[in-house]
């Protein structure tokens, strides 16, 4: 457990967290967070970000494989 201060932060209150600390939660500057208090404690929880077709595309080496799908035949009023 690591130890903060509450500081002033123009008209408002800031928490500096420790680098050790974002890059275990890969944060980085600008991501969105939740906050809420449950029992006297603050909880910060990032936003889902969704990732853009080239982020996605990235995490495969840049290649995508379209292949078909069988559904079988229709079996009620599908439109074809």
């Amino acid at each position: 457990m690591q130890e903060v201060a509450l500081k002033a932060w123009g008209n408002s209150m800031g928490i500096r967290i420790p680098s050790d600390v974002i890059r275990e939660l890969n944060v980085e500057k600008n991501d969105i967070f939740e906050l809420s208090v449950e029992n006297d404690a603050i909880i910060l929880k990032k936003r889902f970000k969704h990732k853009t077709f080239e982020e996605r595309l990235a995490e495969y080496n840049g290649e995508i494989h379209i292949t078909e799908f069988d559904w079988g035949e229709p079996v009620g009023k599908e439109l074809i």
